[in-house]
Formats: structure tokens, C-alpha cells, sequence
């Protein structure tokens, strides 16, 4: 079992890296971890999170409450939307919440991350809606969250940023990585002319692999919330037939495909295109 210091090194260690890589400015930024269910480790507020050694995290309850926090350093206010997320999932061990540049864009711009353009992001992260804007410290973000909570595994908040968890540090991490970097190629292949979008055959094939991946988290979502109804491939259109039937043994336009939700072989897909994108897929996420 890991100790508290070297988790404690860990958050250091990727507060380096979201700070580096451009994914927040100044003070921007906070990154928790669950040690059990009444006890949390969290980055403190006031500080940049490329400059932090252990003795500046702070320990807290599941309200937010000070456990333990060295003179000078307390938890940031926005404790309060990860305790939110640990509480509506229980099967969450780290949140981490960043500013970075395209997928912030995107949530200023209130658009969505919502077009299936490329096998990594439709299978590890699925469709990422906006959680609508909350003033900052106060309890509007995470009320506007919860909704979202029980269905996927990111958001962009409205006119803030991203959030992102997930079993553990480094892979809810990970999945702010896979936000910017998704966030990324749809603005620039705009740029180009639009996207090219998978049609419903090669998603089903890619929420198959997912299935028999047996990936953590809640995706393919089974419920649209993305802000004013903007369709998305977890759900085709919020289709009605769809949404009253939570569950991975139902494809995005809400027809049973036949598997019963157990990744059986009755799935039909293309063998060779599933050991490649696998590949992709288990690349990424080492």
C-alpha cells in the first residue's frame, strides 16, 4: 500500500506536469486523492502547482474540514466540487481540475466536446458535456456538477475549465491529457474544414472494444446532458428509447445490440481493426 508521502510526492509530481504543459497559469488548478472514505489528501489554495513539495498538501475530511495543513497553506475553496465527485462516485480515487488552453476554449465558447473523430478519445473518454457556469468558491459548481456525475468521467465547465477523475491519480490525469488533446485536433481540424466524424457502424465497433477492454468509469454514457441538447455519439440525439434504458447492452441510437452487455461474441466486428486500435488505446494509457 502506497503511504501518504509518497502520494503526497505524486500530487506534487502532477501538479508539475499540468503546469508545464500549459494546463494552468499562476495559482489556476487544484488535484485531490481519496486515502478512505472519510480522509482526503488536496492540493492548497494560492499556490502554483509546478512549485509545490509535500509539506504543502493538505489533509481533509469528506466536507472539506482541515484534518492536517502546515502553517501558511489550507485547502482551496474548490475542495467543494471534488468532494462532490467522491461522493456521487464512490468508485473515484482522484479528481484533478485544470484550465487547459483548447478544452477551456471550448467552455468559454459553450461548445461541447461531442464529435467522434478519432478511436482514443470515443473509446477512454467518450463525449464531454459542460457543466453549466457556478461562481467560483461557492457551492453553484458542484450543484451544477452532480447531474453529470453519475454518467461520465469529464467535463468542461462553463467559462472555467475542465474537470477529470478517476480510479486514481494518474489516471484521472490521464484524462485531462486526453481532454486538451481531444479539444485540441477538433479546433484545429475546423481549422481544415470540419472534422471527419465515424459514422454509427465504426462507434458501435469502438464502444464494443470498450466493453471487452473492460475499461473503469461510466462511459459510454447511457444519458445526454450536454448543455441545450447539442447531440453527441454516447447517445445519437438523446434518443428517448435510449435514455430510459441505462447500460452498455444498448448501442447509441437505443437499439439492444445483442451482447446483453457482457462484451459476448455476439458482437460482430472486424478482428483485425480491434487488435489495432487496442493497441492505440492501451499505448495511450501507459
Amino acid at each position: 500500500m502506497v503511504n501518504e508521502m509518497e502520494i503526497k510526492k505524486q500530487i506534487c509530481d502532477i501538479g508539475k506536469r499540468i503546469y508545464n504543459r500549459n494546463m494552468v497559469a499562476a495559482n489556476d488548478g487544484n488535484i485531490s486523492v481519496k486515502l478512505n472514505d472519510h480522509t482526503f489528501l488536496c492540493t492548497p489554495t494560492g499556490v502554483s502547482k509546478g512549485f509545490m513539495t509535500p509539506e504543502y498538501i493538505c489533509k481533509v475530511d469528506e466536507k472539506g474540514d482541515i484534518i492536517q495543513a502546515n502553517k501558511g497553506f489550507k485547502p482551496s475553496s474548490e475542495i467543494k466540487m471534488h468532494m462532490r465527485v467522491y461522493q456521487k462516485r464512490p468508485d473515484v480515487g482522484a479528481v484533478v481540475h485544470a484550465h487547459p488552453t483548447y478544452a477551456t476554449s471550448f467552455a468559454i465558447a459553450g461548445i461541447p466536446l461531442t464529435q467522434p473523430i478519432m478511436p482514443e478519445a470515443v473509446i477512454s473518454l467518450g463525449c464531454v458535456p459542460i457543466a453549466e457556469y457556478g461562481t467560483p468558491s461557492t457551492m453553484e459548481i458542484p450543484d451544477n456538477l452532480e447531474k453529470y456525475l453519475p454518467y461520465f468521467d469529464a467535463v468542461l465547465l462553463e467559462s472555467h475549465g475542465a474537470l477529470t477523475w478517476s480510479t486514481d491519480l494518474l489516471a484521472a490525469y490521464h484524462k485531462m491529457e486526453s481532454v486538451e488533446f481531444y479539444a485540441q485536433l477538433l479546433y484545429q481540424s475546423k481549422m481544415l474544414g470540419g472534422p471527419k466524424e465515424f459514422d454509427e457502424a465504426h462507434i458501435k465497433r469502438l464502444y464494443e472494444i470498450r466493453r471487452k477492454f473492460g475499461m473503469p468509469g461510466k462511459h459510454p454514457a447511457s444519458l445526454c446532458l450536454n448543455k441545450d441538447g447539442v447531440n453527441c455519439h454516447n447517445c445519437g440525439g438523446c434518443n428517448e428509447d435510449f435514455r430510459q434504458f441505462p447500460g452498455y447492452q444498448y448501442d447509441f441510437v437505443g437499439r439492444d445490440c445483442g451482447c446483453g452487455g457482457q462484451g459476448a461474441d455476439t458482437c460482430k466486428a472486424d478482428e483485425a481493426a480491434i487488435a489495432d486500435i487496442v493497441k492505440k488505446v492501451i499505448s495511450q494509457l501507459n
